[in-house]
């Protein structure tokens, strides 16, 4: 194609062409190819989305020209969202550092923490909220910034998802009150409750996972494959919240398109499945009297999938 000239509007829409006919997949922050094509140009050259619209066209140095089309064809030719490419993503309005350690913040649980889990919960009362699998820290650090008097516990499996964490923590001036564990799940939180706790855990059933977009196979499989059908991990945290959350406390947990197979799983189970003004689906909502009352089936369905998986 031929080469734009050196302004940003003109880059942006040369972008977005590109990516066009090269058929790129979206989805990581955002769902078109003029705002792809825009975020990296506008981060490349570092213009403020609050800037006026006559910046756009101001002239680029041919330095700073150079970087934008290389990094516009770089996103063409490997494949990699463009989070990756600039090292960061925006969530809650904020930026975080992230590479392919961990997932491109994507949550609509930004929208609950904005809102302070209200009508859920009394805001005011909240000391100590666990984000459960925390990847880049992102809704860790979000939480600890909605609720200012609590301590946030941010666990994850993920040595190298912590290391990124822990980067966005001193980013972001909160790691006295954010603490990084590295758990497989429950297991190191031993005799800790919660008035929160919250997770984005995987979802996405394997033989799905190996038909994703390219885009999404820049992303550590482990942050996003749950075993056949995407239910591996929130069975066990339906297994085992009930333990770690105080007497009036909420569970949070986004399970995206696996919403119908985890309501079939457990059919008598009362979830309450939040909406969101700013798009967004499966995330649903637990109080510790629910999780406590179905206790008896979250242990059935955990026991009775581990012995399926062990004979098959």
């Amino acid at each position: 194609m031929i080469r734009p000239e050196k302004t940003a509007r003109a880059l942006i829409q040369w972008g977005a062409d590109c990516f066009d006919k090269a058929g790129l997949v979206y989805g990581h922050g955002t769902d078109n190819a003029l705002d792809e094509a825009a975020s990296l140009v506008l981060h490349t050259l570092e213009i403020g989305y609050d800037q006026p619209d006559a910046v756009l066209d101001r002239k680029v140095g041919e330095t700073d020209y150079a970087r934008v089309v290389r990094l516009l064809e770089q996103r063409v030719n490997t494949r990699k969202p463009a989070a990756y490419l600039v090292d960061e993503a925006w969530f809650a309005g904020m930026p975080f550092y992230v590479d392919e350690r961990v997932l491109v913040p994507r949550s609509p649980i930004a929208e609950l923490l904005a809102a302070q889990f209200i009508p859920w919960i009394d805001p005011y009362r909240v000391s100590r909220l666990l984000d459960m699998g925390t990847g880049s820290g992102c809704i860790a650090i979000a939480c600890a910034l909605a609720f200012p008097r609590a301590q946030v516990d941010a666990a994850d499996v993920s040595g190298d998802a912590l290391d990124v964490a822990r980067i966005n923590t001193a980013r972001h001036d909160v790691h006295g009150r954010v603490n990084l564990i590295e758990s497989d799940l429950f297991s190191a939180l031993a005799g800790r409750t919660y008035d929160i706790i919250v997770s984005n855990p995987p979802y996405v059933p394997r033989e799905e996972a190996a038909q994703l977009a390219d885009e999404y196979q820049h992303e550590p499989a482990s942050g996003l494959i749950a075993g056949e059908d995407g239910l591996d991990i929130v069975v066990r945290i339906l297994k085992d919240a009930a333990r770690y959350l105080a007497s009036d406390g909420i569970l949070v947990v986004e399970v995206g398109y696996t919403q119908a197979a985890l309501q079939a799983q457990y059919p008598e189970v009362p979830f309450i499945w939040l909406d969101f003004e700013n798009g967004g689906e499966g995330v649903c909502l637990l109080e510790a009297a629910q999780l406590a009352q179905y206790q008896k089936t979250f242990d059935r369905v955990a026991q009775q999938r581990r012995t399926a998986n062990m004979t098959g």
